[in-house]
């Protein structure tokens, strides 16, 4: 087929939200887990949202829509399934819908598959595992047969698929994979597989194929780099195939972009938010440039704030005459940001100023591709609108003097505590608690009758006094259960919790929240980010009442619990106009004074709970040491000014926690909680040495509903104790228990509290 390879993309995005804009993706999938309709109507429900999606992109101007970006749970994981990579515990899975969700949720006998941050965002994939023996094949039809769904429809998409070599960067070696082997040593043969796939959706009307590598945003080695070179010198040589475009995104592409410009790929989109410095190394000496449409990612795709497009429009005019044909995208998929701000109807003026959810987006991409090509006049009236909005934001009050005086006052005493062995000794006298104590993260499951009654209570239907009382009842509720259970720490269960940032958040000036920007964080799980616009500060305090109630209702210790403030940044959208350091110290400041009052009131354990620690390291070595800086800071100030004889614990999940060890350390919290289960305590090898403290490895994976064992637990827990002490040792799930039912929960921790009595027991009798 004829390659001319500046035939043009035009404007378009990299990738859409699939979970419906009220969540219809959501409660389809849930109600057939839970039995209550079949795949059929749950089928029905996904070719809806791709049905609405496509047309809705094309009608809203875009010149291409992207294809292949739903996703019942995962597009890595859809990605494995393309390409035949499916562990073997899995391939007696036949029924293709119900083997991803083996894969993603597990099943018995078979342990779901590792779970992971995609870069540094709070979406959530699934790790693919591959070893010498995988048969890599074409599998699953996916990405062909959404194509041919859209072309029916009169919508000629661009099938989205993640490349073969982030594909592989992104694996880990399956269970018994012989040492040394390499995901990457793969390389060859997925290739041949891609090669495949191609030629599939060409022969089935696909003009685009856009193929994903955005772990080259990231340090890579020369090896990887080269690794890149062949195998898109591979995939560019099919004579029967769609054009390629190479997708990178959340940083600069760096040394890997002479090399994907040398390649006969036809396009690449680059990131020019996160990786600007691109810009510098795109000049007309770059070989191969020339006959490349490049589109330039001049709308943020991973945040809600709207586009300058003054600046946008010049930044993308920088490509003009170095490219071959320049286009205007989004810098990312817009998976990451909510459907459409026209439906808040809720939020202060001078903050819709300064938002563009994803449907405003594709609009800012219009506006620019017009004026990109057909000159500013051409959209000058959408343009003057633009600057009168930023003319509006940039007057609005974001400062909060008493805050940054606040912090201006702070010396290096106010972000340490006492020696952590003596904290230990102080500690260890004060609680009581026996070796491999029992625990849970924080939350337990919240019934549909507590979201009834939060959501009357928002709406007015039912007053502060009455909700106020119902939600004391659930907590009477949770410590009694908890104690009939057994364990030796109890928690409140946080039923009056929405979400554990969007609580805060609102209890926070500073903030604002949304009542329909919805995200998916994994699967079915979906949150709705707050949006941290100005200064912030704590007017009141926010937790104490319903943990100084809990912790009345018993004689066994309660924590208290809050989310910490790098958490609260990573799982907000935070604002662009300072760094993220002040706005972090100034959220840790507001949580000193609500960890000070909850010690105030009595609670004698505080966690602080810092899930995200890992997942905004930045993906380039030479800018973590600064964030780790200031990201241990926030969370020192915010428990600095506790004694000694108050334990502070923190939570951290689903990460490579050995690229923050250090840090991990640095955060000086008695006891530390981390998800173990799906990598079976792999995790431990890196944290053991790096944690002198009290550790508490998750033993069992609360995203599945598998109920463990008492003998898996105790097995977990025995695989614990080859790493670190039964005197540092906590029994605990890997994360909240928010979302699953309570029969499961009870059964699971009753098996988990006579695990650790097992394990204890083993411990003392030596």
């Amino acid at each position: 087929m004829s390659m001319s390879s500046t035939s043009s993309i035009g404007t378009t995005v990299l990738g859409y939200p699939r979970i419906g804009p009220g969540r219809e993706l959501k409660r389809a999938t849930e109600s057939y887990w839970a039995g209550r309709t079949d795949a059929s109507a749950l089928h029905d429900v996904a070719a809806g949202l791709r049905r609405e999606t496509w047309t809705g992109l094309r009608d809203a101007g875009l010149d291409q829509v992207p294809g292949n970006t739903f996703s019942f749970y995962d597009h890595v994981l859809d990605t494995a399934l393309a390409v035949g990579a499916v562990p073997e515990r899995f391939a007696g899975v036949t029924d293709p819908l119900e083997r991803l969700f083996a894969m993603a949720r597990g099943r018995t006998g078979a342990p779901a598959c590792e779970m992971t941050k995609w870069f540094d965002t709070n979406y959530h994939y699934l790790v693919p595992e591959v070893g010498p023996g995988t048969r890599l094949a074409p599998g699953s039809r996916k990405a062909l047969e959404e194509l041919r769904e859209a072309l029916r429809g009169g919508v000629t998409t661009r099938p989205v698929l993640v490349g073969p070599v982030t594909f592989l960067l992104l694996s880990k070696p399956a269970e018994g994979a012989p040492e040394g082997f390499r995901p990457l040593d793969l390389l060859a043969p997925l290739v041949e597989v891609y090669r495949d796939l191609l030629v599939e959706l060409a022969d089935a009307g696909a003009e685009w194929v856009q193929l994903d590598e955005p772990a080259f945003s990231a340090d890579r080695t020369p090896e990887e780099v080269a690794a890149l070179r062949r195998a898109y010198d591979r995939l560019a040589s099919a004579t029967r195939r769609p054009k390629i475009l190479v997708a990178s995104y959340f940083g600069e592409l760096g040394p890997a972009l002479p090399v994907l410009a040398a390649t006969a790929v036809e396009g690449l989109a680059l990131d020019l938010v996160a990786g600007g410095a691109d810009l510098d190394a795109l000049d007309p000496t770059v070989p191969g440039l020339d006959r490349k449409v490049v589109l330039a990612g001049v709308v943020d795709g991973r945040n809600v704030w709207r586009t300058d497009l003054d600046r946008a429009l010049a930044t993308a005019g920088r490509l003009v005459g170095v490219a071959g044909r320049v286009e205007v995208s989004t810098s990312c998929s817009l998976l990451h940001v909510p459907y459409d701000l026209a439906a808040e109807t809720g939020l202060p003026a001078d903050v819709v100023d300064m938002l563009a959810f994803a449907r405003q987006k594709v609009d800012e991409v219009v506006v620019l591709g017009r004026a990109l090509h057909e000159g500013p006049d051409a959209v000058a009236a959408e343009l003057a609108a633009a600057r009168a909005t930023r003319d509006r934001v940039a007057v609005t009050a974001r400062r909060d003097e008493k805050v940054r005086s606040r912090l201006d006052a702070l010396g290096p005493d106010h972000y340490r505590r006492g020696p952590g062995e003596r904290r230990a000794t102080v500690q260890r006298d004060a609680l009581g608690l026996p070796v491999v104590p029992t625990t849970t993260i924080g939350s337990f499951p919240q019934t549909g009758q507590i979201r009834r009654d939060r959501a009357a209570h928002r709406s007015g239907a039912i007053d502060t006094g009455t909700y106020t009382e119902r939600m004391r009842q659930e907590i009477v509720r949770v410590v009694r259960l908890q104690e009939t259970i057994g364990l030796d720490v109890l928690v409140h269960g946080e039923p009056e919790r929405n979400d554990m940032v969007q609580y805060f958040a609102e209890n926070l000036d500073g903030f604002a929240t949304t009542e329909h920007g919805w995200v998916q964080s994994y699967g079915s799980r979906c949150v709705r980010p707050p949006i941290l616009h100005s200064d912030v500060s704590r007017p009141r305090p926010i937790t104490v009442e319903w943990a100084e109630f809990a912790q009345s209702l018993s004689d066994t210790l309660v924590k208290g619990m809050l989310t910490g403030p790098v958490t609260i940044l990573a799982w907000s959208f935070v604002r662009d106009d300072q760094p993220l350091g002040d706005t972090a110290r100034q959220v840790g400041l507001a949580l000193r004074d609500e960890v000070g009052d909850l010690e105030a009131a009595g609670i004698r354990i505080i966690q602080v709970d810092e899930p995200a620690l890992r997942e905004l390291l930045p993906l380039h070595e030479r800018d973590r040491p600064a964030y780790l800086d200031w990201a241990v800071d926030a969370f020192r100030l915010a428990v600095g000014a506790v004694a000694d004889a108050t334990q502070i614990h923190t939570h951290l999940c689903y990460s490579e926690f050995g690229e923050v060890v250090g840090a991990i350390d640095g955060l000086d919290a008695d006891v530390t909680t981390v998800e173990a289960a799906r990598s079976r305590m792999e995790v431990l090898a890196d944290l053991g040495p790096g944690v002198p403290r009290g550790l508490g490895p998750g033993v069992y994976d609360v995203h599945s509903p598998e109920v463990p064992g008492t003998d898996e637990l105790a097995d977990q827990l025995g695989a614990a104790l080859r790493h670190i002490g039964p005197d540092r040792l906590w029994a605990n799930p890997d994360c909240g228990l928010k979302t699953r039912g309570e029969a499961e929960t009870v059964a699971a921790l009753t098996n988990l509290v006579a695990a650790a009595r097992r394990v204890r027991d083993r411990a003392t009798t030596g």
